[in-house]
């Protein structure tokens, strides 16, 4: 299995830009990772929001395969310790799919469609970040949930 990272929109934050390939290349010692910008809209900001969605929405459903196990990094998801994700992980790379999509979509979230089409969603917080913030927040945890499958002394319990 491989595992993709998928995020709608570049950042231009330079801590972030700088920080999350830290982690992307922990990540792949133990397996295949690769992480992936959607594009931004073109025009975005003269959308309505329902509209800018849809579009984002589009552009991430032309990208999935059929077979593809798509989770949505959600606030209104299931919620996990950093130990029970890394069971979960564990649950998740069992799966006879290729490909393992956690998607964080744009500013206002995702489409009804790409809510239809996801096999899950988890929520990294009760609180809500900038969907910029959760791409750190995220490959962190997931270097996190390996390590602790791992018995690595990364993780302090």
């Amino acid at each position: 299995m491989k595992i993709e990272f998928w995020m709608v929109g570049k950042t231009s934050f330079p801590y972030l830009n700088e920080g999350v390939p830290i982690y992307e290349k922990r990540i792949t010692r133990y397996i295949p990772f690769q992480s992936q910008v959607i594009p931004d809209i073109k025009n975005a900001k003269n959308m309505p929001a329902a509209q800018l969605k849809e579009k984002e929405g589009q552009a991430i459903l032309d990208k999935l395969n059929k077979e593809d196990f798509l989770i949505l990094l959600d606030e209104k998801g299931k919620s996990f310790s950093s130990v029970a994700f890394a069971q979960q992980l564990d649950q998740y790379l069992l799966r006879s799919n290729k490909r393992l999509i956690f998607l964080i979509g744009g500013a206002f979230g995702f489409s009804e469609a790409v809510y239809a089409r996801a096999n899950q969603k988890i929520s990294l917080s009760k609180m809500t970040f900038s969907h910029q913030m959760i791409r750190l927040f995220f490959v962190e945890q997931l270097y996190r949930a390996f390590s602790i499958l791992r018995k690595e002394p990364y993780h302090n319990e």
